[in-house]
């Protein structure tokens, strides 16, 4: 479901220090995470790209153990969940070095294994992992950072990830010819999940090009709402960048989606342009979305032979 609501909470905020589990205390209330979440099950869904990508392309560690010890705290049942380009969730995790932290707070990382089919606008059939589904809560943890194909990835982008595993280059291959349409397969995942809050890891982005060799800016921000449409749509203000080049915020904004419409956000603590002159790029000219055929067929044997490793 999409919640209605277009507050975005807007701060800086550092990694190390007590500055983090500070923020995100409160942040909670405004993104309706009560002191007492016992029995709650809650999934959280960082970005975890790749097993072989610079950490700098993933939800930094630090910011998913702080969410995740706020949400352990509170009495959540929390587990860990995604669908990377290549290898697995437990694999990547291990890249960024989480497992012990994670273990010793009693979170469990599951792996996008069970698809359910729909379908969606225009006919077009999706499979969206149960483990998504399923929770009472999904956080999603996106990190903010430019892209060669859909200008910057911030909380919208990140849904994407509940497809499992080659059903999402599937999509690419079938759909990528149209941006639009392929932003709107994406649009459409935001309906089938249950609750969910956005938590976006913007201290350190990655910009210039992206999603996996861009280059290391210290912003210093972390966005949160109930809205993931509505942080994208606060992000692109707060780092000066035309939303119009971002196909996801075109097929919002034609859909007429309140959360595309900055007129619609209200911002309790900081405004986009505190965060001015941070000195943001994204690419200029975007690539296509559609995969070619070889390189469609060289990452599926990249996703089999990274599964049996």
């Amino acid at each position: 479901m999409i919640m209605s609501s277009c507050k975005v909470f807007l701060e800086r905020c550092a990694y190390c220090g007590p500055a983090l589990p500070d923020l995100l205390a409160r942040l909670a209330p405004g993104l309706g995470l009560v002191d007492d979440l016992r029995g709650m099950r809650v999934l959280m869904k960082p970005n975890l790209i790749s097993v072989r990508g610079p950490k700098l392309a993933c939800t930094d560690p630090r910011f998913i153990v702080a969410v995740a010890k706020l949400l352990v705290d509170r009495g959540a049942v929390v587990s860990l969940g995604d669908s990377p380009a290549f290898g697995s969730a437990a694999a990547v995790i291990g890249h960024l070095g989480l497992q012990t932290a994670l273990h010793d707070l009693g979170v469990k990382v599951v792996e996008f294994a069970n698809p359910r089919i729909f379908t969606v606008e225009g006919g077009i059939r999706v499979g969206v992992a149960r483990e998504a589904l399923d929770c009472d809560l999904l956080v999603n943890l996106p990190k903010i950072k430019a892209h060669s194909q859909m200008f910057v990835t911030i909380a919208v982008k990140n849904i994407f990830g509940v497809v499992k595993g080659v059903r999402k280059p599937l999509l690419h291959m079938r759909y990528g010819d149209s941006p639009r349409r392929f932003s709107g397969i994406i649009l459409d995942l935001m309906k089938l999940l249950p609750a969910h809050i956005t938590i976006a890891d913007g201290i350190k982005v990655m910009h210039v090009c992206g999603p996996l060799r861009g280059k290391s800016l210290d912003l210093g921000c972390v966005a949160g709402s109930a809205d993931p449409l509505a942080v994208d749509t606060a992000m692109l203000a707060a780092l000066e960048l035309s939303a119009e080049k971002s196909p996801l915020w075109q097929a919002a904004a034609e859909r007429g989606y309140q959360g595309a419409d900055l007129k619609n956000i209200r911002f309790p603590f900081l405004q986009p342009e505190d965060f001015y002159g941070s000195g943001f790029m994204a690419p200029d000219d975007l690539s296509p979305i559609r995969f070619n055929p070889f390189r469609f067929f060289r990452g599926t044997m990249r996703r089999i032979l990274l599964a049996f490793r």
